[in-house]
This record gives structure tokens, sequence and C-alpha cells, in this order.
């Protein structure tokens, strides 16, 4: 560092008078102290660096405080296109008073985002088919009419989730514009999903880390938008652990917000990954097979055992007995289990046996159609307008059930009545269940025999067991002491 000028001062003793000395070395000594400020380098000026912009979109409304235990959880699956006449939110929000009333506490909503056009499959294509992330179905209405559906649902003390298409997008998203966010064939020609037929969509790529990023992104922008509750995650099983995981790591990190996360797979690692729950497809293929193909009622217990081993604590199952796949391919549970007496007895054995229950739309008024979701299929919720009340009890008295929701179970076997007993401290509730199509005499187990209990489904009624007991095709019992 440089000093700009250099001085001389001579001081003539013969001369010399201390007021003016001392006055000279003042101002040589402010002089200096000038000179040095005004000649600093530019290597000792301080750059402050620019502010980090946070281009996450502002919280609308106010998080959801009501979010239910896991334990807790009654899901129910909307599909659009066959709620309402219209098919669109105003049509799902005229009905959540109805949902409420059945004990409904979380409304799972299926994509809700614009559909592909390019290589469409079915009628209207598939809601799966998403052409952009950031943006609503006009089918369905705008952000304004999905915000009302959430706020009003989230004011009726109700959770809304929704359905989030991670495995894939339609070939006319802009995405398709990054070839690389796509999985590619050896010719560099982006593929569909590995081992399907989905030709309507592109497989997207997970070592791509912008990719990645685009996806959480978009995830996270529903969340403070919509102010919605959690996804249900489409396909998860073709999606890497680790994306989840950071996923919902960074979800997680929203202020205020209590997510839930169900993903539509099997693996043992989604739990890991910040699941709560994910799919018991192999109870549904099991329930499905005791009542059509009247394979023994004891596999049922079989399959229960082994979805649960190797899940970490807390983690839950998805158990139902029909969803939107399921009734587009399978049938109604009208048709799957035998009538209306078999759609309800199985419900019950999948709602009490374990994991969270779901219904999807039109099972509480027993719709005997297949609803499709490639086109519109309105439900007739004027039908059997006595059965929702039943549902709404075998919903009521599972969610005043500890014992139901998180005790201990004893199995009952037997090749044709699904029995067992939920137990909790000295609360205790016996589900006994004939699973065929014709009368069984039920020779009682010795455990449950000569006991006395509560009829739950009929104004709690003294029921006293003997040593048998005659249950007509498809009969039901929940018993509570």
């Amino acid at each position: 560092m440089e000093i700009c000028q250099n001085f001389t001062f001579k001081i003539n003793p013969l001369h010399s008078q201390s007021f003016f000395i001392m006055f000279k070395y003042i101002y040589l000594f402010i002089f200096i102290l000038m000179a040095l400020a005004s000649c600093k380098s530019e290597d000792d000026v301080i750059i402050s660096a620019p502010p980090v912009v946070n281009t996450d979109p502002v919280q609308y409304g106010t998080p959801f405080t009501q979010i239910p235990n896991t334990t807790d959880i009654v899901l129910y699956e909307v599909n659009m296109r066959a709620f309402s006449s219209n098919g669109n939110f105003a049509g799902v929000t005229s009905r959540l008073d109805n949902l409420k009333d059945l004990g409904v506490n979380v409304v799972w909503l299926m994509p809700i985002y614009p559909v592909g056009i390019l290589k469409s499959a079915g009628q209207m294509g598939s809601p799966y088919c998403v052409r952009n992330y950031k943006e609503v179905n006009t089918e369905f209405g705008t952000l304004e009419d999905l915000r009302n559906l959430v706020n009003t649902a989230h004011n009726k003390g109700m959770a809304v989730i929704l359905d989030w298409v991670g495995n894939h997008t339609s070939w006319d998203n802009p995405w398709i514009d990054n070839k690389s966010w796509y999985t590619q064939d050896a010719s560099g020609k982006i593929t569909i999903p590995a081992g399907t037929t989905w030709a309507d969509v592109a497989d997207l790529n997970y070592n791509n880390a912008e990719m990645r990023q685009a996806m959480i992104t978009a995830m996270k922008y529903w969340v403070l938008t919509a102010n919605i509750d959690g996804f249900r995650c489409d396909y998860a099983d073709g999606v890497p652990a680790d994306f989840w995981k950071q996923a919902s790591d960074t979800l997680n990190k929203i202020p205020q917000h209590k997510l839930i996360m169900l993903a539509e797979g099997t693996r043992k690692d989604h739990f890991s990954s910040g699941f709560q729950m994910n799919y018991a497809f192999d109870y549904y293929g099991t329930i499905k097979n005791v009542y059509q193909n009247n394979q023994s009622a004891t596999s049922l217990f079989t399959t229960n055992t082994s979805e649960y081993n190797g899940i970490i604590n807390g983690g839950q199952k998805l158990r139902y007995t029909t969803n939107h796949d399921v009734c587009s391919s399978d049938g109604s549970p009208i048709n799957i289990y035998g009538g209306f007496q078999g759609a309800v007895s199985s419900f019950i054995i999948a709602a009490y046996m374990g994991g969270v229950p779901l219904l999807y739309n039109g099972q509480e008024v027993g719709c005997p159609t297949n609803i499709s979701f490639f086109a519109r299929t309105p439900i007739d919720w004027s039908i059997n307008p006595s059965l929702p009340a039943l549902y709404k009890q075998i919903l009521a008295t599972r969610q005043a059930s500890n014992a139901v929701k998180t005790g201990s179970l004893e199995a009952y076997n037997n090749t044709n009545i699904v029995a067992f007993k939920r137990k909790s401290g000295s609360e205790e509730v016996l589900v006994i269940v004939n699973t065929r199509k014709t009368s069984i005499n039920y020779t009682l187990d010795a455990a449950i025999a000569n006991t006395s209990w509560k009829d739950a489904l009929n104004n709690n009624a003294n029921v006293n067991l003997g040593t048998s007991l005659q249950l007509a095709a498809n009969a039901y019992m929940i018993l509570k002491n």
C-alpha cells in the first residue's frame, strides 16, 4: 500500500513556539490519515453476495391442523369423472357433508392435472397421463375451485390428498423437450415404462438430478398453492426409494404441514423413505379368491401376517375391497363378492383385521357398475338409500375401538368362516363372517364358545354364544364386550 505524498517537516529550535509546533503535528497527522483513506486499493473493497431468492409460491390459506394419526385414517377415493353428473370439483364439494357423515376423514382425489392428448388412451384419456404437473385440468374446474374444495373439507375436519404420478408423463408434457429426463433405449428413443403396455406415457429417468428437483418442486407447489395435505403416489414401486426419501425430506420441511403419504406399491423400503402406508395388493387378491373361488378363509390370516412382516414400527397397509383399478378391471364389489351381503361382509373383514380402510366412490351405495376413469360414468347416489347408514355404523364402530385399530389379533381358523378377536386392554371385539354363498353351521372355537357379547350393529343387543352358530350366506357379526 502506497502513501500518495511525502512530507518534510523541519523545526528551527531558535524560533520554536510550543503552540505552533503542536498545531503543525496535529495537522500533519490528519492529512496522512486522509491520504491513506483516499489511496485504498480495490482489493480491499468487500462486495456482498446477492440475496438468495425463494422461488416457492406463497402459502395459500392456513395449513390444516387436524391430520389424523395413520391408524385413525378412513380414506375415501374420488374419481372426479364418476363422482358427480358434472364431473368436477364443485360436484365433490357439494357432497362433502355426505362423506363426513359416513365417517371419512381423508379424501383422496384422483389426478387433477391436464391429461395428455398425444397417444392418448381411452375415450377421454387417462388421468394418470399427466400433461403438466403444475396446472389444473379445466375439465374439473379452476385452481380456485380446487382451493374451495380443500377449504370446505378442512372446515369439516377432513384432509385432502392428491394423486401424484411420479413414474411417467404424457408424450406432450413440456418436460419431453429435456430428453435426458426420460429413459431411452439403445437407439436413443424415449421408452414407455418397462414391463408395461402403457403406450400413452413416457418413462422418466431418475438418474437425472434436474428432473428429480423439478418433480419435488412440483409436489411442493401443490402443498403451498392449494394447501393440500399429502399425496397418494401412483406406481411407487417404479420410482427409486432414494427419490421418495429426497422428496419426503423436502416436503416435511414445509412449515406447519403434517403430510399424509401413501405409496401404491408393496416395497418395504417405502416406509423408510417417508411413506406411512402402502398397498395391500396380496390381501385384495386373497379376499377375492376366498369369495370367488372358495379359497380357504384361513389364507386371509396368512396373508395378513406376511404383509406386515418386516415393516417398520408404525407402517400400515391400505386395505380395500375395491378401488379405481379394481372396479374398472374386476367389476364392482357387488359383482366380485356375490351381491350386497358379500360386498359388505368382505369390507368388514378388510377394515377390521388390520391396516387402514379405503372406500371407493359409489361403494357405500352399492353401485353395481364398472366405474371407468377413462370416461364419464356418473354414480346414481339414489340407489340403495339405506346402505350408507350401514357403512357409517361399521366405520363408527371401528373408529371408536382401540382394539380394532391397534389391538392384538387372535385368529380362529376355519375353511369357510373368518373369525377373529381384536383386543386392547380390557376391550375386546369379535368379528365373525361367513365367506360362502350358502348357509354354514359354524362350530365355535373353544376360546369364544359360551361367551357373552353385545351386537355392535344391532343397538348393542345382548348376544350369548353357545358352541355353534348357524350363519346365513355371507352373514356377518361384529360383537363387543
